[in-house]
């Protein structure tokens, strides 16, 4: 069950901006005396209520412990966000109209990068680890591929790949994430837990869609073998981008890993699929996982056969389901 492996850090480890990493104390050796019985209780919630889990985790800038069996406990922080008063502060400091732009371009920012820890980056993360020494499903081995992940967040599959044999990895997000930078959550992130790691690891703002007046975009076209794409569906209108990024960088070869909640409905979700069909891509394999039960088959996973309508379905049953796809370049192109 995806809400078992994710629990939060004491508060008194979540700063702004993050400390040096000879400063932070390490998974496992922080002091449980120090959480409140509020924070206590609040993250067992999932753990008391499983059929109430979340599809997502973490607050902006919060910490969160990812348990993994492979790998041990690996410490995350989650993207904050330029707060208010930083907004404020620069909007002083910016004559006019010049000021107004930049709190409109914040603004624009937030909406197209999220600030938590998506379910989909914890099953794209999961299916990685699995595969790791070609002891789980094929469609997640990642050994020796170039691996590109897109709208990363806090990155954790990235993370993961680069664990589990991946030659390359590339971290992206949009351009206006504080994710990114030296004091942003993903190089946070992989100092944590890469420090001792052979795979290739860096990092590059990209724009959906913007490609041709891209310099990184231009030299690295066509390069990646593996493509992640969690939860980045749930906006209809960078749909087209989302597909024209993934077409742009994917090798011949290459593989897309789409994973997807239902949050904005699942019309959304299809029409994607319809986007990218539609641009030259196929599916090669997809189904649906329930996020919250598990079984001695397919690898601990319930699934059922995906579909675009499913008749009956309210907003809570929904929640608890994700999309999981594997795609490629259409073998035969698009009329």
């Amino acid at each position: 069950m995806i809400y078992s492996r994710i629990r939060p850090l004491p508060r008194h480890l979540t700063t702004h901006p993050p400390p040096s990493s000879s400063s932070i104390t390490a998974p496992g050796d922080e002091d449980a005396s120090d959480e409140s019985p509020d924070e206590i209780f609040t993250s067992s919630l999932s753990h008391l209520f499983p059929d109430d889990a979340p599809q997502c985790y973490g607050d902006p800038g919060q910490r969160l412990l990812y348990s993994s069996p492979r790998y041990g406990d690996i410490a995350l922080m989650v993207p904050t966000y330029p707060s208010e008063s930083e907004d404020q502060d620069r909007r002083q400091g910016t004559a006019g109209a010049a000021g107004d732009a930049h709190l409109s371009q914040v603004e624009e920012g937030r909406k197209l990068f999220a600030h938590i820890l998506w379910s989909a980056g914890i099953v794209v993360a999961e299916g990685l680890e699995r595969a790791h020494g070609n002891t789980g499903e094929v469609m997640w081995r990642v050994g020796g591929e170039r691996v590109l992940e897109l709208g990363a967040g806090a990155a954790l599959p990235s993370i993961i790949a680069a664990l589990a044999g991946a030659s390359t990895v590339t971290i992206t997000d949009h351009p206006s994430s504080p994710a990114l930078g030296p004091s942003g959550a993903i190089s946070f992130n992989i100092t944590q837990n890469l420090c001792s790691a052979t795979c290739a690891v860096d990092t590059a703002p990209h724009e959906w869609g913007v490609l041709d007046s891209d310099p990184w975009a231009v030299q690295h076209k066509a390069f990646y073998t593996r493509l992640i794409a969690a939860d980045c569906c749930w906006m209809r209108s960078q749909h087209e981008n989302l597909t024209r990024t993934i077409k742009w960088f994917l090798a011949p070869e290459g593989k897309v890993w789409v994973v997807a909640g239902f949050h904005t409905g699942r019309a959304i979700v299809a029409g994607f699929f319809e986007t990218a069909s539609r641009a030259g891509l196929e599916i090669e394999g997809i189904y649906e996982r329930d996020l919250h039960s598990s079984s001695e088959e397919e690898g601990g996973e319930v699934r059922r056969e995906w579909v675009e309508v499913r008749e009956g379905e309210g907003a809570e049953n929904r929640s608890r389901w994700c999309v999981v796809a594997l795609l490629r370049h259409a073998s035969t192109p698009q009329p």
